[in-house]
């Protein structure tokens, strides 16, 4: 395949598989850090094997398929279980459309359709199964845990804050944790920044479903225990284009590492920061950064295998880009475009004297700056605030 360009979700497939080959990890760990099954992940190594990186790419890329549901067809089906056959379970709802309707599809092609709708099944799910605990990861950088943990961290003396943290599975050190006011979007991005920094990008994430990480939307006739998925968010838009892997976990015991670092931080940081005398959030941040040298000295474990599986970031990948809100807008008749109460002037270049009607990515970067990019060009456009008429 000439001109074979892999994407980075790609190219970190071809480091995991690398290190299969080069026996540094299993094949069922490997499988679990690619989101796949195991049985899939033997099916990528034989045609790595077979075909080299060619074979990562997938052979329809840009291809529609010529036995695609037309998008008419898939709406009719979605507006039927929600009116006419509402509460019918997918497998009874596949069999009345061919039966009454005329409409022949498989089950799991209506699932895939009111899935992506955001219309669940009435049917219960089964019940749990026996969970056991999950091995650590072999090496390093391979998968890291992700919580935010709400705590009365400066007792009387202060605020309550939320401490964001990062904890290596194969290790249980901590590369990075930082303090906020609240569980947000911006504190993961710069928790990520912060892991980045220091040691590089890890292969895969282990979060809960917290909004942050996934986007929930309510449909007209669904219960709160079971919401469709929406749109991507923020820091999953930013994992995907730094070709991490988003596990989501089941329940706080599946990310019981970090679940178990909170437990200790919310005992020993808690005595370090009344020791400090921290009252501010700043203060805090900073008694913080000494913790984690002292915490990872004391419960950092060896990883079973030595090296890092950490990637170094990608020459010319503008990392805080990355790491940032990014918005699409379109541009007024004035050259103008307005973002969350502002409206940023858009000035003419050489090649682009309007970018009248066009649409724009409008990114709020971590240090509060305020980026306007049209087909990858960044400019810094003049903002002001404007009152509601």
């Amino acid at each position: 395949m000439k001109g074979l360009t892999l994407t980075t979700k790609e190219q970190t497939r071809l480091q995991i598989l690398n290190g299969v080959l080069e026996r540094r990890w299993s094949m069922r760990e490997t499988a679990e850090v690619l989101g796949v099954s195991e049985r899939q992940g033997w099916r990528l190594l034989a045609a790595y094997r077979k075909e080299g990186a060619a074979a990562l790419a997938h052979g329809n890329r840009g291809r529609v398929p010529s036995n695609a549901t037309p998008a008419a067809m898939r709406q009719q089906v979605v507006v039927m279980a929600q009116e006419r056959y509402r509460e019918i379970n997918h497998t009874h709802l596949a069999e009345l459309l061919a039966q009454r309707e005329g409409i022949v599809l498989s089950r799991s092609t209506v699932r895939r359709f009111l899935v992506g709708a955001g219309v669940p099944s009435p049917r219960r799910r089964r019940p749990p199964r026996h969970r056991c605990r999950r091995q650590r990861m072999p090496q390093e950088g391979m998968l890291l845990q992700l919580d935010g943990s709400h705590h009365s961290w400066l007792e009387e003396r202060g605020p309550v804050l939320t401490l964001l943290l990062a904890v290596d599975d194969a290790t249980g050190r901590v590369p990075y944790a930082l303090f906020r006011e609240q569980e947000d979007t911006q504190g993961y991005l710069l928790l990520l920044h912060g892991v980045i920094e220091r040691c590089g990008i890890p292969l895969a994430v282990y979060t809960d479903r917290h909004s942050v990480f996934q986007h929930w939307r309510r449909g007209p006739h669904e219960t709160p225990a079971s919401l469709g998925v929406g749109a991507s968010t923020q820091c999953a838009r930013a994992l995907r284009e730094l070709g991490v892997t988003q596990v989501f976990a089941h329940s706080p015991e599946a990310k019981g590492r970090v679940e178990r670092t909170s437990g200790t931080f919310q005992d020993r940081l808690v005595a370090e920061l009344r020791l400090a005398g921290a009252s501010t959030l700043a203060e805090a941040n900073h008694v913080l950064g000494e913790f984690l040298t002292h915490f990872n000295q004391r419960f950092g474990v060896p990883a079973a295998q030595s090296g890092s599986a950490y990637r170094a970031v990608p020459e010319g990948l503008d990392i805080d880009g990355v790491l940032c809100v990014k918005e699409i807008r379109r541009v007024a008749r004035d050259n103008t475009v307005r973002y969350r109460g502002r409206t940023l002037q858009l000035f003419p270049v050489s090649d682009q004297p309007s970018y009248a009607w066009a649409h724009v990515e409008v990114q709020e970067r971590l240090d509060g700056r305020l980026l306007v990019c049209y087909r990858g060009e960044a400019s810094h456009p003049r903002g002001s605030t404007s009152s509601r008429r």
